[in-house]
């Protein structure tokens, strides 16, 4: 059982293909799920489209939903069509979208931490000039943000928990144990962290998170997914094989997607 289930498509402005480019790569490339997961509008914006380019406009997301939804029953006895999307997470604004995804069927929600003290995680320059100190406080500051959306209820899945390295590889070598605190709190509630293969697309190469972390969730009894993070179709599956293989060696027995919300275990 492949599945993939998070993917893009053109709607959110720096993805390229429709979705159903990606739904036809995902049979290409043996899956029996795909997951559609395009990023979330900015809902506590006053505009219809905060920051084109980054993520489609308010207006666009019920035809977001309508479409992929029509594509699950097109493709249904083909490939297992899921409607997702990846959210951005903002504490103070969190009932403004809670509100918005509770009008619509969804199989799951990523939860993933985009903005972290008001600046992109994939900014090069907001680690100028930091001294060792404040770089542990960025570091505690982006992993107390996952921790509160793991808290919120939000979620089945978080992102990319540790993209904060994708264009500063030494965010690893950041030394705090609020990694540690965050993986128990997801184990807590019950939530899966994802592997992200787009980690080989940034500087850091490889995967998200990196093998520590995964030994760390392991411990704490963290369930696994997957997602490719494809903006490109030719990308959707990307590494499957080899990222089921390694958590295998790290001593994971399962991994798991949702559908309907409802967690959907796979062996091994």
């Amino acid at each position: 059982m492949k599945f993939d289930l998070h993917t893009h498509h053109e709607r959110c402005g720096h993805a390229t293909g429709t979705i159903r480019d990606y739904i036809e790569a995902g049979i290409k490339n043996g899956l029996q799920v795909i997951g559609i997961s395009d990023h979330s509008p900015y809902f506590a914006s006053s505009v219809d489209r905060e920051q084109p380019g980054i993520a489609m406009a308010k207006s666009e997301f019920a035809r977001y939903v309508d479409e992929v939804l029509k594509l699950k029953e097109e493709y249904r006895g083909r490939i297992d069509v899921l409607l997702g999307v990846e959210s951005d997470f903002f504490p103070e604004v969190t009932d403004v979208y809670r509100k918005v995804y509770e009008q619509y069927p969804f199989d799951y929600i990523i939860g993933s931490v985009h903005l972290s003290g008001g600046v992109s995680i994939f900014n090069r320059k907001r680690w100028n000039g930091l001294t060792d100190r404040q770089k542990v406080e960025q570091k505690e500051l982006y992993y107390d943000l996952i921790d509160q959306s793991a808290r919120s209820g939000m979620f089945q899945i978080l992102g990319h928990i540790d993209a904060m390295r994708g264009f500063y590889p030494a965010f690893s070598d950041i030394q705090t144990d609020a990694i540690d605190r965050t993986l128990q709190t997801i184990a807590k509630y019950d939530i899966a962290i994802e592997i992200n293969t787009s980690g080989k697309t940034k500087d850091c190469g490889g995967w998200y998170p990196i093998d520590e972390i995964l030994e760390r969730a392991l411990h704490f009894g963290v369930q696994v997914s997957f997602g490719s993070d494809a903006h490109v179709p030719s990308r959707v599956g990307d590494d499957w094989d080899e990222v089921a293989a390694r958590l295998k060696e790290i001593g994971f027995r399962e991994w798991v997607y949702y559908k309907e919300k409802q967690k959907q275990v796979v062996p091994l």
